[in-house]
This record gives structure tokens, sequence and C-alpha cells, in this order.
């Protein structure tokens, strides 16, 4: 981002928030959290320019007017939206281990700011000392942007003793009834109807003896699978339910409710996702005319090679979850992953990139868009990934909202505002489409290892391959 772009944002911040256009080491997050369902993402311009600094950028989005916190231990809710200041290396630091992140898991918090979540309503969530924090205002839910169908996920909190808080799955960002509206997972003391782990109004957790600890950090384990949800409890399993009914897919949301909670760790695997890769590329269409070459090589990697070129899988998907696990020989090497696309058009689809390259060594400053940045739309927020070293990208597209994690880190959190299209270049497309993967340029030299794929239509919706 050039000084007088820089310069353009800090008039609108306060002035105790202002900085230098030489701060090109740091990214600013002004983190407004939501007050509904929509409007609330991070969103490029419409257009073929947008989102083109996003990453460097101070993004600016109203909050709730707080409401007054009461009882003694209150604390009065923030009148302004908290402001981080994340270097590359605080960002970096939280990718996860390469084994984490070939198995599909994801940070849901970084550790350092609330990018990627969403509220509903004037409570104090914060993050002090690397922990999601909330003692004070609404009952209401921190939730994450994009909604999540099947997963593990992991989550450490710390309750005090008078703590009445929880951790919801599948559920609309302001739920109504958690009976019908979502999983409630509670976090409450050993004389609520509903303890820690059982879920609210469906199941509790019998008493183990011994009194639950608090002001100590626990570990939570939830598996949702379908219609079954397990729980276990630092590492014991305690609650096994399955839903005769079942809920569609849904966020996972935080809860403020009464007393201090701290959550710290909160880490997602998604179920589900079968590999699209095979010796004979049997669920993919080549096209020989084009310059680009897909091989499998001894290992059963596919390496993408040569110009301009596209592989197209046969079956289409609207909604859906993906992990690619990459490596690009070069910091310039340059791919992509096309998806809804209109099938048989030359990369005509929404594109995460895949590329490693940055500007002047800063992987605050994508040279090109960033691997998991949504391209001409937001651009990555940090360069997650490494010449010459395997990587992984996990997307998600589901309705307009789209997010991308690379290495375990979230880097894109895009939401396509623009009106319906049969071409999302044009506008925004939500019917299933095409998956491709792009040969970019005569340089392109990549491999993957693994390319795996859930798709979250609902039953009949993923057309069949096309012959």
């Amino acid at each position: 981002m050039d000084s007088p772009t820089l310069d353009r944002l800090a008039t609108s911040v306060p002035s105790r928030f202002r900085f230098s256009p030489f701060r090109i080491g740091i990214l600013w997050v002004w983190v407004g959290l939501a007050c509904g369902l929509s409007g609330c993402g991070r969103s490029g311009q419409p257009g073929e320019q947008a989102g083109a600094d996003q990453s460097s950028a101070v993004a600016k989005v109203s909050e709730p007017e707080p409401a007054a916190a009461t009882g003694p231990a209150a604390k009065p809710v923030p009148a302004e939206p908290q402001v981080y200041e994340l270097s590359a290396e605080q960002l970096l630091s939280a990718r996860l281990t390469p084994e984490e992140a070939s198995d599909g898991w994801i940070r849901l918090f970084d550790g350092h700011s609330l990018f990627g979540w969403q509220i509903a309503g004037a409570a104090n969530f914060r993050v002090e000392d690397g922990n999601i924090v909330a003692d004070g205002g609404d009952v209401c839910l921190l939730c994450t942007s994009i909604p999540w169908q099947d997963y593990e996920l992991l989550v450490e909190f710390k309750a005090q003793e008078e703590t009445n808080s929880g951790v919801f799955l599948r559920t609309l960002l302001d739920p109504q009834d958690v009976e019908m509206d979502c999983y409630e997972v509670n976090i409450a003391p050993d004389d609520n109807p509903f303890p820690t782990a059982s879920i609210v109004g469906r199941k509790k957790v019998e008493p183990s003896g011994a009194p639950q600890p608090f002001d100590v950090w626990r570990t939570m384990t939830m598996r949702l699978e379908g219609d079954q949800l397990r729980v276990s409890l630092d590492g014991e399993p305690v609650c096994d339910y399955t839903d005769p009914v079942g809920l569609a897919t849904g966020r996972i949301g935080l809860q403020h409710n009464s007393g201090r909670i701290e959550f710290r760790k909160v880490i997602l695997r998604p179920l589900g996702l079968e590999s699209l890769l095979d010796e004979e590329l049997s669920q993919w269409k080549q096209y020989p005319e084009m310059d680009a070459r897909f091989t499998v090589n001894d290992e059963g990697y596919l390496r993408v090679q040569g110009g301009s070129g596209q592989l197209e899988t046969r079956a289409q998907y609207g909604d859906f979850v993906l992990l690619a696990e990459y490596k690009l020989a070069m910091p310039e090497t340059n791919s992509g992953i096309f998806f809804r696309c209109i099938p048989g058009d030359k990369m005509m689809g929404y594109e995460c990139q895949v590329s490693n390259q940055m500007e002047n060594g800063n992987p605050l400053k994508p040279a090109d868009c960033g691997t998991g940045g949504i391209f001409r739309r937001q651009d990555a927020r940090v360069v997650a990934g490494e010449a010459d070293r395997w990587a992984t990208v996990l997307l998600t597209a589901q309705g307009a909202s789209m997010a991308a994690w690379v290495n375990g880190i979230q880097v894109s959190d895009w939401t396509d505002t623009r009106e319906p299209d049969e071409n999302p270049r044009r506008g925004l497309r939500t019917d299933p489409g095409t998956i491709m993967i792009q040969g970019h340029d005569p340089q392109t030299d990549g491999l993957f290892k693994q390319f795996r794929v859930r798709s979250l239509d609902q039953p009949g919706e993923l057309e069949e391959p096309r012959e």
C-alpha cells in the first residue's frame, strides 16, 4: 500500500490510533464486530480491481451501542472497538505444525485478533494476553463469520465458579431457542441444571463425584458428525447425544452469559472430505489443447507445469470445504484454485490464489494477492506459505461468504455483496460450478500432495459427473 492510501485511512481513525505510513512491517486490524447476519464481513468493492491492498488496511466496521454492564464483578463494555497491531512474526507464529495442517486442522482464533468473528450484542469480547475474554455486557455470542457442518472442535477455556458460558454449535448468530436453533455445550457450575459439557435442553452430564475445578485451563473437544454430537472434557468422553431431528449447517459461537470467561486455543478440523486425486485423474477433465500439463508422479502427487491451462472437476460444487496441500518451486510460481466455475469455460469462476510471492520480503504485502486471497476481491492478510515447502490451504464457500486458511491461520474472510450473476467475475454466483486447478504461465511448476473436498450442498444438489 502506498503512503497516500495510508494517510487517507489514518484520517478516519481516532487520533490516538493513527499511524505512520512508514510502519510497513505491521498489520493494523481495526476490529468491527458485526451487528447482524448481513453486511458484516470484510468485503471488497464490486469490480475487477477490488481488494488490492486490504491485507495492510485498517478495516473499520460499525459496532452496536454497548449495553451497561451490571453486577459487582462486571466491567464496562468498551465504547470503541479494539485496535490490534500485528506483526508478520506474530501472525506466522500462529501457524500449526505441518502434521496438524496436513490433517486439516485450522485455528479459528489466531491468538492476537478477532479476525473471522462476528458478534450479535454488546458484550465486551476482547483479546487479552493471547486469550478471548468477556466479563460484561449483553448475553450474546461471538460467532465465526463462516458456518460449519461436520467437524471436530477443540476449545481450551477458563471459567470462574460463578461463570455461565458455553460453546454453541450449528448456531444462528442470535439464537432464540437453544433447543431448536443450535446445540449449546454448556460451561457452568455443578449446581446448574446442565453443568459443564452438558448439551443444554438435550442431555445432562452426570456428575463424576469430584467437583469440577475453576480458574484453571480446561480442554473440551466436540465432534459433530451428522446428527451425533460427542463431547470430551479434559480427555474423558462425557456426553454422547444423537439428535432425532438434526440441524443444518450453522456457525460456532462462544457465549458471554455471566461471570468471566476466557478462551485460548480454538481449533477445528472439518470431517468428511474425500480425495479427488488418483493415478488416472478420473474425477477431472483435461484440456489437451491448452498449454498447461497435469500429471501424477510416482509418489501419487499431482504436478502442474507449463503455461496457461486448467484441470476441471467433473462434479459441480456450490457450498463446500476443500483442503489442498501444495508446494510451489519458486517464490514467483503462480497457480490458483478456481471454484463455482462455469463448466467448460476457461477459468470463469472465483479464484483462491496460490502464490507465495511478497513485496520486498514483507509477508504482510502479497505481491499477487497471496495464497488464500480471493483474487481481485480480497488479498490474503499475510503470506503464510514458503517456496519449495509443503503448505496447506483450506477453503470454504457458503452462500455469499468465502474464507481461507493457510497452514492453519485464517488469511481471508470475504462476502460477495454484488448483484447475482451467472459469471462470478461480474457478480455473485451461489449456483454450483466446477472446481479448477490453474496452470498460470510457462514458469508454473507446482505439486499437490492432497486435494480433498466435502460438498455442503443439500442432497440432490450436487450434479452428476459430466462426460
